[in-house]
């Protein structure tokens, strides 16, 4: 049987050696060797006894059942802010002053973001706050649970007016319909220092950050990135880092949507210490890209072993996915990711018997997911069909790559199945799943784009298991129009 799973809120991410010290203790006594990151920036424990029973002495960490959903976490890209580029006045300490102000447990999900930055999603939360050019000042885009998609406040708000403005909105009940409706409401109830926008938000089209291992950010300062391929923490591991933490005079450790986390301010002169402790625990800080920009829910062991069979072939291929992202989810939401695979639940009518999942491939506007706005490549495909899709999807990517900017999201409705595409006609290798498809030819073995299966020759052979032209299959799959 699943276990429970129960999470300890890290407000914006960021927490202390000595905090996240305290959450290994309490992972032990619960009896546990290892934790993991959720996707909203919190700490997940999988177990299930009674942590708030258990922890009488960490009474500070805030721990929700997921099940119960009460509190949500505020997420922010302060993981971000100094390693990578980003907006000028938005700095470390202006994150820790603004998440100060949010003193209570938020039952809305908030975003505090730099649009300059890919680490952290913009537009996930009830309550999107994003950095304007104007210091102090940030937009808001508000997607109130019941509504069906974000819409943006007509006024930018200010940094100290963020935490009242956000008390306000969670207070109202379902009556408030749209954005007009709030605007008007919290108008004549809630004085603010807000300002009108002189220009529309702009996102720049940056790409997605590498964000692991050992990277230089000053003069004599370096940041670490850590991640896992199974989103499993040694609790061991941890636990012997923050005490060199502690050595090295290190504050605050940030956790990033992407299951992993990031120490920053790690002075040069302690490199050598950082290091010998990653080769005491046998730590691989050099992932590969491929690995990396996946977003799959935490403890979800089936979307693991996909996201690991899409990797090998991805990696089998030699294919590139820089700058794309890709995400694993059973429902329709408020995605962040280039690319989401869908996982469709089982027909009912069969539910006693086994049956192949099959899944839809969607993919943002102009592969950015700020957009909002998702499009349906492919609908109720087998898992053995989704490398070829993907690694379509990837080339299609490079075609546009440059031709598109994003000036801001796009209001739309969340992603939903679309209308089937046109089919195509292309060739597969029965053995190993491998498609042959004329329109790219195959680069590997000297093969030009356009070169149709009928003129392959009697010596052709799959790319990937070397399988004979002559069993190769026809098959029908759907495409972009």
């Amino acid at each position: 049987m699943r276990q429970n799973l129960q999470r300890i809120l890290v407000k914006g991410g960021v927490l202390s050696p000595s905090e996240l010290k305290q959450i290994v203790e309490l992972a032990e006594l619960a009896g546990l060797d290892s934790l993991l990151f959720g996707s909203r920036q919190d700490i997940v424990l999988p177990t299930d006894q009674d942590l708030a029973h258990i922890a009488t002495d960490f009474p500070q960490l805030k721990i929700e059942n997921l099940s119960g959903n009460v509190y949500q976490n505020i997420v922010c890209s302060y993981v971000s802010a100094d390693i990578f580029p980003g907006t000028p006045w938005l700095s470390s300490a202006m994150y820790l002053y603004v998440l100060e102000q949010f003193s209570e447990p938020q039952k809305l999900e908030i975003n505090i973001t730099d649009p300059r930055q890919r680490l952290v999603p913009l537009f996930t939360g009830h309550l999107n706050f994003i950095a304007s050019n104007v210091e102090d000042y940030w937009y808001c885009y508000i997607r109130l649970p019941h509504w069906p998609k974000p819409e943006a406040y007509p006024l930018l708000i200010y940094s100290w007016d963020m935490a009242r403005l956000a008390k306000a909105i969670e207070a109202l009940d379902n009556s408030i319909a749209n954005i007009a409706a709030l605007f008007d409401h919290l108008s004549s109830t809630l004085e603010t220092n807000s300002r009108v926008p002189q220009e529309p938000l702009q996102i720049p089209a940056v790409p997605f950050p590498y964000y692991e291992g050992m990277n230089r950010f000053e003069m004599d300062q370096l940041w670490l990135g850590l991640y896992w391929r199974n989103n499993r923490y040694n609790l061991k591991f941890l636990k012997a880092m923050c005490d060199l933490c502690f050595e090295c005079k290190i504050g605050k450790i940030c956790i990033t949507p992407w299951k992993s986390f990031i120490v920053k301010g790690i002075h040069q002169r302690h490199e050598v210490a950082w290091q010998k402790l990653l080769g005491r625990f046998g730590i691989n800080e050099r992932h590969s890209s491929l690995e990396m920009n996946w977003h799959i829910p935490a403890f979800d062991d089936e979307a693991l072993d996909l996201k690991r069979f899409l990797v090998r072939n991805f990696d089998q291929n030699d294919i590139s996915t820089y700058g794309l992202t890709f995400g694993i989810t059973s429902h329709y939401g408020i995605n962040f990711t280039s690319i989401l695979i869908q996982r469709n639940p089982a027909p009912k009518v069969v539910q006693h018997y086994q049956v192949r999942p099959t899944f839809n491939v969607l993919y943002a506007k102009n592969f950015d997911p700020n957009t909002l706005v998702y499009e349906t490549y492919v609908q109720d495909v087998d898992k053995m069909e989704l490398p070829g899709l993907l690694m379509e999807l990837s080339r299609l990517y490079f075609e546009r790559l440059g031709e598109n900017t994003s000036p801001g999201p796009v209001a739309a409705s969340p992603a939903q199945p679309a209308a089937a595409k046109p089919a195509l006609e292309v060739y597969q290798c029965p053995h190993c799943q491998n498609v042959y498809d004329s329109r790219y030819g195959d680069s590997l073995q000297g093969i030009s784009a356009n070169n149709p299966f009928s003129e392959l020759g009697p010596d052709y052979a799959c790319a990937v298991c070397e399988g004979p032209v002559e069993d190769f299959v026809r098959v029908e799959r759907l495409g972009l129009s």
